[in-house]
């Protein structure tokens, strides 16, 4: 008896997953637009009130997705700051291109945020998920600057050049979508390579 919220917990993880997992695949397969809650539900294998409990409409799904796919950048970031203090920005940059690539590669990665960039566009509620998760990472991203005592040029703010370097993401998630990983190979070596370590000066 005591295991059963962690039991249940767990099952309603695992079926929001299944959920988000037949949301990407008919996202990528027919586009957001062209994906109705009813394909939603006959991917998923499961009842419009079971899809329903977890998400109201195709919209907070597309958020969750969102969601998830920054997540995980965030994340990796943190993880550096903690775990390798005083490592060159050029080098996390790098480390979340490779994962981006990884992932791309098992669920669509690319694809998917292309789709979500779009709609954007349109949904404010959307749009305000990506400024917050833009912003921490563009936060975890200047603290690894300001660890790393790393500068493009004397006088460049920590906060300025973060923003100057995840601008280089989206580009680099762009052209994997549309053109391929082939199109990607060796970027981030020449991330690493262009921003290495240094003893400039940032202001914080």
């Amino acid at each position: 008896m005591d295991n059963m919220p962690k039991v249940t917990q767990q099952h309603r993880d695992a079926r929001r997953e299944q959920i988000l997992a037949a949301a990407r695949r008919c996202f990528l397969r027919d586009g957001f637009h062209a994906t109705s809650m009813h394909d939603l539900f006959a991917e998923a294998g499961l009842s419009s009130g079971a899809v329903y409990s977890y998400f109201a409409s195709k919209d907070d799904v597309i958020v969750a997705i969102a969601a998830e796919n920054m997540r995980a950048v965030t994340e990796m970031i943190a993880a550096v700051v903690t775990e390798h203090p005083g490592r060159p920005a050029g080098a996390v940059l790098a480390d979340v291109m490779d994962m981006v690539r990884t992932q791309d590669a098992r669920d669509g990665l690319g694809k998917l945020t292309v789709i979500v960039w779009s709609e954007a566009l349109r949904n404010p509620s959307l749009a305000a998920r990506f400024t917050d998760m833009i912003t921490q990472i563009r936060a975890s991203l200047a603290e690894v600057i300001v660890q790393s005592s790393q500068n493009l040029s004397a006088g460049v703010p920590a906060d300025t050049l973060a923003a100057t370097l995840v601008c280089l993401v989206p580009g680099y998630l762009l052209q994997l979508a549309i053109l391929g990983p082939a199109a990607v190979d060796g970027v981030p070596g020449a991330v690493r390579a262009l921003w290495p370590a240094n003893n400039g000066v940032v202001d914080p």
